[in-house]
């Protein structure tokens, strides 16, 4: 579970993530140049890269470092098996 400051901090941007996206849309009904409207979906995507940026980092100094100090072998071995996956999803997008 994440802490409270990592919490905000992932609300703060999201909420900002909105706001940019309806910008965005603004700019699609303007018919606003569409290099202009381009950059601005760059800096939302980078936008949620940080975010999640920050939820990976908070997983792993919770949840998957609570698995690998526990002594059970089968919450480890769940706990690698999820970070495949999700670096793999990650890298693909």
């Amino acid at each position: 579970m994440m802490n409270a400051k990592t919490k905000n901090d992932v609300e703060r941007r999201l909420s900002r993530i909105v706001g940019q996206i309806a910008g965005v849309q603004r700019m699609v009904a303007e018919d606003r140049y569409c290099v202009d409207i381009l950059m601005q979906i760059s800096a939302v995507r980078a936008a949620l890269a940080k975010a999640s940026t920050l939820l990976l980092e908070s997983h792993i100094q919770t949840c998957v470092t609570g698995a690998f100090e526990s002594d059970d072998p089968g919450d480890r071995a769940a706990k690698i098996d999820e970070l495949v996956r999700v670096f793999d999803k990650h890298c693909r997008s």
